[in-house]
């Protein structure tokens, strides 16, 4: 393969490597893969390994020749982070990878382990940039991504309301446009993304999380209740009290300044500056650390770390409340 060049549209090149760190973008090149495999051979064998699971000799062990010469995708998750001997496993398949197995390498980029990403370009893998999105026109260039890859159109002011109203999180930006174009036709507006997602007044996630953070223990309860019972899927209200907390975290370190000079500094619209300035006057370091160990309990408990997400979702409100507090 030394040398080969590889179309970035070969969904089963030998071998693809994924270089960013936004975790969406890299679990897409993952599924990318393998739906290609799996339409090509239904019996696709898939193995998805860490950094610290593929040992010197195992790469070896998974590709060596089977009998019913089967289709297998290989997944290596934060490659940069392999060992050394691993490294020259790698690069000794890169040099002779096999047809019927698709290598997949997940690398964050930058300066650790810088040799194996040379050597997968060096060898003609195919890439698939996943940069970490660090500033709104960003995200406001995947919605639009977003909304004309599932063949739909929104109004430039839609797009903006959406990231305004859902935040950094793509996974949640994808979400949303995925709902809105199952439930809404023709052409999205302002006005349709503000009904969905900026006036659901108490059943918002938001809401909740707002709540939780300006120390107003009753009435996030009752806005999760609310929340919870018209429908709203736990894992949202958990992104939106860790997008809160985190809001909370970015500004109370940030240096003082203007909204606007904070909001490019912070990723965060201005509006949503001032909103936070508002919020964190209670807030200590230990208030933010205690409530972030809080949001990551609750998150694993809707995850199917817990029997009851509506239990684990209550104690993180109230956590987050009283962290709100600590101050006054």
């Amino acid at each position: 393969m030394a040398n080969r060049k590889t179309s970035t549209d070969d969904l089963l090149a030998p071998v693809t490597l994924a270089v960013g760190q936004e975790e969406l973008l890299l679990d897409r090149a993952v599924r990318e893969v393998v739906a290609a495999a799996r339409v090509a051979d239904a019996d696709t064998d898939v193995r998805d390994l860490t950094a610290d699971q593929l040992q010197p000799g195992t790469l070896a062990e998974l590709t060596s020749p089977s009998l019913f010469a089967e289709r297998k995708v290989l997944v290596v998750r934060n490659a940069q982070d392999l060992s050394a001997d691993t490294v020259k496993d790698v690069k000794g398949y890169l040099d002779a990878p096999l047809e019927e197995i698709t290598l997949v390498l997940l690398h964050a980029g930058g300066a650790k382990g810088k040799g194996l990403l040379d050597a997968a370009r060096k060898a003609g893998a195919r890439e698939v940039a996943c940069p970490k999105t660090t500033k709104p026109a960003e995200r406001l260039t995947f919605v639009r991504q977003e909304f004309r890859a599932l063949g739909r159109s929104a109004t430039p002011e839609a797009c903006q309301t959406l990231v305004d109203a859902i935040g950094s999180d793509l996974r949640e930006l994808a979400s949303a446009v995925s709902q809105l174009t199952a439930d809404v036709e023709g052409t999205i507006d302002e006005a349709v993304v503000g009904r969905y997602y900026t006036g659901r007044a108490e059943a918002s996630s938001f809401t909740v999380a707002d709540r939780a953070v300006e120390g107003r223990a009753a009435e996030a309860l009752e806005a999760l209740r609310w929340s919870l019972s018209t429908g709203v899927a736990p894992v949202l209200i958990t992104s939106a009290l860790a997008q809160g907390v985190r809001a909370i975290g970015k500004l109370s370190s940030a240096r003082g300044g203007r909204p606007a000079d904070l909001a490019r500094e912070l990723g965060m619209p201005p509006w949503k500056i001032d909103r936070v300035r508002q919020q964190m006057r209670g807030w200590t370091p230990d208030g933010v650390a205690l409530a972030l160990r809080a949001v990551a309990e609750a998150d694993a408990g809707v995850k199917g770390g817990g029997d009851d997400p509506e239990y684990a979702l209550e104690k993180a409100v109230v956590t987050i409340a009283r962290a709100a507090r600590m101050r006054r």
